[in-house]
């Protein structure tokens, strides 16, 4: 039973993405966005059948991290193959929407992923502290990007308003 001062949540543990094509998929995220495999699996079997609400079940999945937050997990179903909604690149899609990835310096994270063929979808923007409140003092600045199945991603920075 929780106590008045426990959550009942305590952290966001993963993101699951399903992916097309693990391959292309992991090398992206490592060797662009610089995470680092932990683990790679086939997962299948009665757990997975009951879990996931599929029968025959087989996936190979690849566990990624970064030094801090929750590890990334990108799956690629082998059976049944997995099935993509229309407008995933659109950021008025409905669901999940986008992984924000916090960095130091996003002038200096943008300039790499360029040079590695990120294209980005609009300049780097700051969001207006009369319209999103973060911490006192705080200033956000963020870009969107896809990953190569189109997934959209954010970067984004936290510095001192001045």
């Amino acid at each position: 039973m929780l106590h008045r001062e426990e959550h009942m949540l305590e952290h966001i543990d993963h993101v699951n993405l399903v992916v097309q094509d693990l391959a292309v998929m992991v090398e992206f995220y490592c060797q662009v966005l610089d995470m680092q495999e932990t683990k790679r699996v086939v997962i299948k079997g009665q757990w997975l059948d009951h879990v996931a609400g599929l029968e025959s079940v087989e996936a190979n999945v690849v566990y990624l991290s970064l030094p801090a937050g929750p590890r990334i997990e990108l799956i690629e179903y082998v059976w049944p193959s997995g099935v993509r909604p229309e407008g995933l690149d659109k950021t008025n899609t409905m669901g999940l929407r986008h992984i924000a990835f916090r960095v130091s310096d996003i002038d200096a994270t943008v300039e790499v992923l360029e040079t590695k063929g990120v294209r980005l979808l609009s300049k780097i923007t700051a969001v207006p502290s009369t319209q999103v409140a973060f911490k006192m003092g705080q200033r956000k600045r963020l870009v969107y990007f896809l990953d190569p199945e189109q997934n959209l991603l954010e970067l984004c920075e936290y510095r001192p308003d001045r």
